[in-house]
């Protein structure tokens, strides 16, 4: 039998199609049993995964390292500190030197977001968007559609409001892509220097009252304030936002007592978001976690499961 083989790339959500995010979601469910089951999968056995991070990260890293080992795979942790990327070596002579050495996968986070693309240009492996730059981070948007879909089912109408530094956050452009896909309707809020109108041109609604952007709302996500991105000085600019739009108790009076509570992490306790709610029972901050490890599973899968490169034997899954 003839097998069809081909490089499949997971680069970001603007341009997946909604047929192809359901096919990871049946998926994951799937994944999510293995999890659940304490049990290792041999799908990728005999297979390197590199996470090249140039960015720093815990829960992304560390959850597409469990992912990959889960299948069966082996996983090399890249580093900018310590490599030949800190003597001058260029990016793409780093990559082209890792598939050279072994590696079947690789999961990149960069500063650069035209990173990944050069990366899936120049690499015959399948290339996963661990983050790129303050444009897409795909596999945290799925996790969080996937988590919104466990408790709704259809997120058709559905009002989800992203709070925060929406400029600099690839996460909730991320979402944004998403979400749109699935009929939900996403609602920008923060700072007016931090959300523009321009927003508005791809499909988000913009408010700048945080009590207004709660109304009626089914799921908050509040994401991080990147102040390291951030010229205004950090202390003026704290105090600000948490007085404007840390989302706590107070402001959840104004919502549905239903509301779901989210976090794409890592969290700053107390300035975006309150412990109290962040611990409280509308919060399904660790559920987003948790979820996303068989998401990562599932993309791993759509990614090498075609691949007839290295690892011809995974191209008859």
């Amino acid at each position: 039998m003839t097998v069809s083989c081909a490089k499949r790339d997971i680069l970001g959500l603007k341009d997946m199609e909604r047929l192809d995010i359901e096919t990871i979601f049946r998926e994951t469910y799937a994944m999510r049993e293995i999890l659940h089951s304490r049990q290792k999968s041999s799908l990728l056995s005999g297979t390197v995964v590199v996470n090249a991070f140039f960015e720093n990260s815990t829960r992304t890293r560390i959850s597409f390292e469990v992912a990959a080992k889960k299948l069966g795979a082996d996983v090399v942790n890249f580093a900018t500190i310590g490599s030949s990327v800190a003597k001058g070596e260029s990016f793409e002579d780093t990559l082209m030197n890792l598939e050279a050495l072994g590696a079947d996968a690789i999961v990149i986070r960069h500063s650069d977001p035209d990173a990944l693309s050069t990366a899936a240009h120049i690499l015959s492996i399948p290339v996963l968007n661990g983050g790129a730059g303050s444009e897409e981070h795909p596999s945290q948007a799925l996790l969080d559609i996937f988590t919104l879909g466990d408790h709704f089912k259809n997120l058709s109408g559905r009002k989800i409001v992203i709070v925060g530094d929406i400029r600099h956050s690839r996460v909730a452009k991320s979402n944004l892509y998403g979400l749109l896909k699935f009929g939900a309707k996403v609602v920008f809020c923060g700072p007016e220097d931090l959300v523009s109108q321009e927003y508005k041109n791809l499909g988000a609604e913009v408010e700048y009252d945080l009590t207004a952007a709660l109304e009626n709302a089914d799921a908050v996500m509040a994401l991080r304030m990147q102040f390291e991105r951030q010229e205004e000085d950090y202390h003026k600019r704290l105090d600000y936002y948490r007085d404007n739009y840390q989302i706590n108790s107070a402001r959840l009076r104004y919502a549905k007592p239903d509301l779901l509570v989210m976090h794409p992490g890592p969290i700053n306790r107390d300035i975006e978001i309150s412990s109290e709610v962040a611990d409280g029972p509308q919060s399904i901050i660790l559920e987003q976690v948790n979820n996303g490890v068989a998401v990562r599973m599932s993309l791993f899968k759509m990614a090498m499961s075609k691949y007839c490169g290295r690892s011809r034997h995974l191209a008859a899954i």
